[in-house]
């Protein structure tokens, strides 16, 4: 006969209540401010409130998780910038929009600073690698996006034709970079924007 007064049971895999959006925005911002060699399983778990044993049903793997971290950050936070590129007519508006929304979103949180995908993995152990890789990847696919802007600012005779659009867009992806890791070392939004402005000089002065 079942003992009344047992604790229940608690049940495996998710918890009740689970909300798959909640807990990668939680992990999201965990790996964010840790890194992804320095954020743990532990915590990672107390981040998102759930047992790692949930974690592992939910997300099959640290890397796994991480993965889709990545998705969640530029589908919400990294938001602004795709829809500056795709919202401007102008391509030094839109760049220079990006740009600043940049200043304002690395600089937003304290303990969240600079982007998640410019600074994600960009060294680890060799077991990480294919984690260092998609998040490589990642950066090259933000990079033909730009490059992809840019062709068209140039198509459209908003920048003079002999203008190198794989070049710029890589100067204004190190750009970000750098703004990013200027974040991470404590500049603020106006640290940044200052860097911003010198940087739309350079496309300015390319104006067809």
């Amino acid at each position: 006969m079942p003992d009344k007064d047992a604790p229940a049971r608690r049940p495996r895999g998710r918890p009740r209540g689970f909300d798959r959006d909640e807990a990668l925005a939680a992990a999201t911002a965990t790996f964010w401010r840790l890194g992804y060699e320095g954020a743990s399983i532990a915590d990672l778990t107390a981040a998102m409130g759930i047992t790692p044993q949930s974690l592992y049903a939910a997300f099959r793997s640290k890397a796994d998780l991480h993965r889709e971290a990545l998705e969640w950050y530029r589908a919400n936070v990294g938001a602004d910038a795709s829809r500056a590129l795709a919202e401007e007519a102008d391509v030094v508006e839109a760049i220079d929009r990006l740009l600043r929304d940049s200043a304002r979103t690395f600089s937003r949180h304290a303990d969240r600073r600079g982007c998640m995908v410019s600074t994600a993995v960009l060294a680890c152990a060799a077991e990480n690698r294919p984690v260092a890789d998609h998040a490589a990847a990642l950066r090259r696919d933000a990079c033909r996006v730009l490059e992809e802007r840019i062709a068209r600012g140039i198509a459209d005779g908003q920048l003079r034709p002999d203008c190198d659009a794989a070049a710029l867009a890589r100067y204004v992806g190190a750009v970000i970079q750098g703004m990013s890791v200027q974040a991470r070392d404590g500049a603020d939004e106006a640290d940044l924007t200052a860097i911003a402005t010198l940087a739309l000089d350079a496309l300015t002065s390319r104006r067809a």
